[in-house]
């Protein structure tokens, strides 16, 4: 089974650039996009209902802002148990179209996109304040017996190698200590960095900025993630990098599992 997660910066967009195309072409079972801006009615009728796949949308109440969509394919292998889920329970969260919760046979899938604390941490607080409770509600899934997926735009670049240029960007949105302990905890509470598995070091980026021919020299950062709970760690087989893929400021990341 494979599952692609990718922040498509404006689902419209991507579309225009080649999205079905290079799903024809990769054929992941589920494929996770984040920063749709869209709501379903917006797009047009092969994005809306691309063929092949079931696809499932959050937006947020704000239009062309935020917005999750979970793709997943007519005869995949994994047997989805019920509509997907898109709420936390806290308004201030949920409004914004961040977390789409989709339940499989052998797991539980968290399509994520977490806020941005802005170049001027105006939005720092909300940020923490949305780790924090996205944490607790994934510990409660963990509590019923779930095993979790949890992907994404975390937004926040965890280790100095995960992005090119650590010591310019400690006091920088995204590197932030505060920002970086929010992953800590989610580690500390037994979720697992799935590319960290297979690939160390630095140079593995998810994420850069469209100034500066910042993409053609490779200095990026990694904030684009698949996190699964411990006891799901012995089904990865591999976690990659699509970093040829184009079409957004971000490219694919891809997560295959033990048939």
């Amino acid at each position: 089974m494979r599952i692609i997660t990718w922040n498509v910066n404006g689902l419209r967009s991507v579309g225009r650039k080649g999205l079905l195309a290079w799903l024809e072409a990769e054929k992941p079972d589920i494929l996770c996009m984040q920063e749709t801006k869209a709501h379903p009615q917006q797009l047009p009728p092969e994005l809306e209902d691309p063929d092949g796949y079931d696809a499932f949308f959050y937006s947020a109440r704000k239009k062309g802002y935020s917005g999750v969509a979970t793709w997943i394919r007519n005869d995949s292998p994994a047997t989805l148990k019920a509509e997907p889920v898109a709420r936390m329970g806290i308004d201030r969260f949920d409004e914004e179209g961040r977390v789409l919760i989709t339940e499989f046979d052998p797991f539980t899938l968290l399509n994520c996109y977490f806020p941005n604390s802005q170049r001027g941490l105006e939005r720092l607080q909300y940020k923490l304040d949305f780790y924090d409770t996205f944490l607790h509600y994934c510990n409660r899934l963990r509590r019923q017996g779930r095993r979790l997926i949890i992907t994404g735009d975390y937004n926040t670049a965890h280790k100095e190698i995960d992005l090119a240029r650590p010591r310019e960007n400690r006091n920088n949105s995204g590197f932030l200590p505060v920002e970086r302990e929010s992953l800590d905890q989610f580690v500390a509470h037994g979720y697992v960095d799935a590319f960290r598995l297979f690939h160390g070091g630095a140079g593995h980026y998810t994420w850069w900025s469209y100034l500066f021919n910042a993409r053609a020299a490779n200095i990026g950062w990694r904030i684009d993630y698949f996190f699964v709970s411990d006891d799901l760690v012995d089904e990865v087989q591999d976690c990659t990098i699509l970093s040829e893929v184009e079409g957004s400021d971000h490219c694919p990341v891809s997560l295959e599992l033990r048939g």
